[in-house]
């Protein structure tokens, strides 16, 4: 992480009120973009539990299957072969990885090893990604950092957000000197975060995630975090569904998510997703992320 983005984060972290977070992913854990958020997210004050399948697992939905041991190392060489179905970084137990599906990865970390990296208070928070490329409308379904999302606000009870960058290329967790990518990221994703906590639970209505996806990094635009702007979404469009919160001029439709991925700038898409079946909450489910957002939202041009 830049130096300049490192002391921002741990000045925010005097201010952030700190919650307990269990992160997961769907191109595991030994992933770059997965380490700079969790690095951004301890730099921030939060205590965070890593828990994400021991190799890439993209595309992987909501399968959930125990884990087996095992043969062949860890991606990025990061356990050794004939590992257990289960592990950890020696050196950071709250680094850990499970041998299976997303979703079991985010299981295991919220039943299995929380209760000791929490001293068995509750988790807050689930995290997944940033994913290493977008989750829009129909990827959302076949999605595992969604998956994970969708597991732990539906099934757990936690509320959720699943993150998503445009720049891919998957990268090792050691890959020196760090992209701007992976670090604007993890900065962009840490502010939404803090924003949502600093207001007190419940952070998100019940049995519902957060589906946020970044636009591209590049050398001559969207390469500082102060340049994105963040704008009410929804996954899906609404042809058969009921109106959207008012916002933006006062439309009763928000802008698909692809809307806002095509626009020409340095736009995110923030949607409230039903856990129920992955597509976009109602207006009900709408209007407290946005009252309690509204501050930190932009509109489209």
């Amino acid at each position: 992480m830049r130096p300049d983005a490192t002391f921002a984060l741990l000045t925010q972290a005097l201010a952030v009120q700190a919650v307990r977070i269990v992160q997961s992913n769907d191109d595991g854990w030994a992933e770059l973009y997965i380490r700079s958020f969790n690095d951004a997210l301890r730099a921030s004050g939060h205590d965070v539990l890593l828990s994400a399948p021991a190799e890439n697992k993209s595309g992987s939905s909501s399968l959930d299957v125990e884990p087996s041991p095992r043969k062949s190392a860890c991606e990025y060489d990061s356990c050794p072969a004939n590992s257990g179905p289960v592990g950890l970084n020696e050196t950071r137990k709250d680094l850990r990885w499970v041998n299976s599906y997303p979703v079991t990865a985010m299981r295991y970390g919220i039943e299995q090893f929380a209760p000791e990296q929490f001293n068995g208070a509750a988790v807050d928070l689930a995290v997944s990604g940033p994913n290493v490329g977008t989750n829009l409308w129909l990827q959302v379904l076949f999605s595992g950092t969604v998956g994970t999302a969708v597991y732990a606000s539906g099934k757990q009870g936690i509320p959720a957000i699943a993150f998503s960058g445009a720049s891919e290329g998957a990268l090792a967790w050691n890959t020196l000197p760090v992209p701007a990518r992976s670090t604007i990221y993890a900065e962009l994703a840490t502010r939404l975060v803090n924003e949502l906590v600093s207001g007190g639970a419940p952070y998100l209505p019940d049995k519902t995630w957060l589906n946020v996806n970044f636009p591209k990094v590049s050398d001559t635009e969207c390469n500082d975090p102060d340049q994105f702007k963040w704008v009410l979404s929804r996954i899906n469009p609404g042809l058969l569904s009921g109106p959207d919160v008012s916002t933006c001029g006062g439309n009763a439709r928000l802008p698909e998510e692809n809307t806002v991925a095509g626009t020409a700038g340095c736009y995110i898409s923030v949607s409230v997703g039903d856990s129920n079946d992955k597509t976009t909450a109602s207006k009900e489910q709408q209007q407290p992320v946005l009252d309690r957002l509204s501050g930190f939202l932009s509109c489209l041009p």
